[in-house]
């Protein structure tokens, strides 16, 4: 089992979701977050003063699933979070980590069948 993290521009997430949706991947947390990276901010006049906006808003997708499904979620993330063809510095990125157990709650299912369907 794998945890992947991925932060993406906020009016991606629809088009991610579609494509995790294509590959069978439907289960995930959502959380609206900010940070920075080589986008660096912008820069906002407010108020008649010049204001240095360096943490930016982002979405933070945590999708855990099982081995067989890692790289179609990472492919389908890549695909839909990205800018053109090519990209542009703010697409995002992707962490895959190692996810040592999994309870579903409900039915206290342990290991892969709790994040399977």
């Amino acid at each position: 089992m794998k945890l992947v993290v991925s932060i993406i521009r906020p009016e991606k997430l629809e088009d991610v979701q579609k494509a995790l949706n294509a590959v069978d991947v439907y289960l995930m947390t959502v959380s609206d977050v900010r940070g920075c990276g080589r986008q660096r901010g912008y820069t906002e006049v407010y108020r008649g003063q010049e204001i240095q906006i360096r943490l930016l808003p982002k979405v933070k997708l945590e999708i855990a699933v099982n081995e067989a499904f890692v790289e179609a979620t990472v492919e389908a993330i890549i695909h839909a979070a990205r800018t053109g063809d090519t990209g542009q510095i703010g697409d995002g990125k992707i962490f895959v980590l190692p996810l040592e157990d999994a309870v579903r709650i409900r039915t206290g299912e342990r290991g892969s069948t709790a994040i399977g369907p």
